[in-house]
């Protein structure tokens, strides 16, 4: 608890809540207060996202919910990004990074690290999303997991519970279909994705450790 005052009052807030959260070790900072969405920001079907006992939860019409808050200005090159997830069946969310706030749409700046567990889309949890991606179920509906990511460089490494998914390493002078030019390594900040008013996603714990 101490260690997440400490980050709490590092990045220039005074909202905690201990209910869920945990301090993440050394050098985790929580991006999510477990309270309101302060430091987040959200373009049109701003209803799609909402929080109940310290989880952000995504249900709604399309909408991405962007970090917008004080932590490196909301810009981040390399880091570690982790947060717990739980799906509801049928359901199908993101984790975008690298990526910029936009009103609507789907973000066209950054890389999709997909959440999906049982929805109809065949690219399930961990799929770096059109890029290169994961056919097997590693975890259950309803069921907590932890999703994580990280960027050095050029290379991304996705892991669920852990778990080594994806190890992608982004060609020099990559070259991508125009309705995917935005899918580069740059810098930027982090968006989940509300996908659909049939998809029921929960968010807790969301932290990031920044490497730069």
């Amino acid at each position: 608890m101490l260690s997440y005052i400490a980050c709490a009052i590092a990045i220039g807030t005074l909202s905690c809540n201990s209910t869920h959260h945990a301090s993440g070790g050394k050098g985790w900072i929580p991006l999510f207060n477990g309270k309101d969405l302060d430091g987040w920001k959200v373009g049109n079907n701003a209803e799609t996202f909402s929080v109940k006992d310290g989880t952000i939860i995504a249900h709604g019409n399309t909408a991405h919910l962007f970090y917008d808050g004080p932590v490196k200005d909301h810009n981040f090159k390399n880091f570690e990004f982790k947060a717990e997830v739980m799906t509801e069946p049928g359901s199908n969310s993101g984790i975008y990074f690298h990526t910029q706030y936009q009103e609507s749409g789907w973000p066209s700046k950054g890389y999709e690290v997909q959440v999906n567990n049982s929805h109809t889309d065949w690219r399930r949890t961990g799929s770096l999303y059109a890029v290169q991606d994961v056919k097997e179920v590693y975890v259950k509906d309803n069921e907590w997991y932890t999703e994580s990511f990280s960027v050095q460089g050029k290379r991304v490494i996705i892991k669920i519970n852990d778990k080594v998914v994806v190890d992608y390493t982004e060609p020099e002078n990559v070259d991508r279909p125009e309705d995917m030019s935005g899918r580069r390594i740059s810098n930027g900040t982090f968006a989940l994705q509300g996908h659909d008013p049939n998809s029921i996603v929960h968010f807790r714990n969301i932290m990031v450790k920044p490497l730069d």
